[in-house]
């Protein structure tokens, strides 16, 4: 297959149409954490927003200012995110870093729809915006559990 083949595959209609309907765009007027995480290869960014009751994030924003990819993952993170712990943030972030770099499987439920990246295995110079907004979930996680 050719590089540009391979692009074409790369950026599919699936992942196009996630990337133009990510939820959770508005940022919270009153989060109890906040991070912001950047590639510094692409210089994409996604920042979050997260509220979070009895250990689960009850709430969620984003700003997502990242490639196509970036923006599909910050979709599917943002479809699954509400109601997620600690431990199931680190699960899926090691899931999808597996997938990614190892030819592991997909994420389990509810972040199995990141299988729609599987063809990005081949350019790991997008991995790192693909990780964004599960790197940003889990640091702000990680920050409000430390502080909690």
């Amino acid at each position: 297959m050719t590089q540009e083949t391979d692009l074409i595959k790369l950026y599919s209609q699936k992942i196009l149409e996630l990337a133009a309907d990510i939820p959770h765009l508005e940022r919270l007027p009153a989060p109890d954490v906040t991070a912001k995480k950047r590639s510094p290869l692409c210089g994409s960014t996604v920042s979050v927003d997260l509220n979070i009751d009895q250990s689960r994030i009850s709430a969620f924003g984003q700003d997502v200012k990242a490639c196509a990819l970036g923006q599909a993952a910050a979709a599917i993170v943002g479809h699954a995110i509400i109601g997620r712990s600690l431990e199931d943030l680190e699960k899926a972030r090691n899931q999808l870093k597996n997938m990614l770099t190892s030819d592991g499987p997909a994420p389990d439920a509810p972040f199995d729809g990141l299988e729609v990246l599987i063809p990005a295995r081949e350019f790991k110079n997008r991995h790192a915006s693909i990780m964004l907004a599960l790197d940003a979930c889990l640091e702000a996680m990680r920050d409000h559990c430390a502080t909690a």
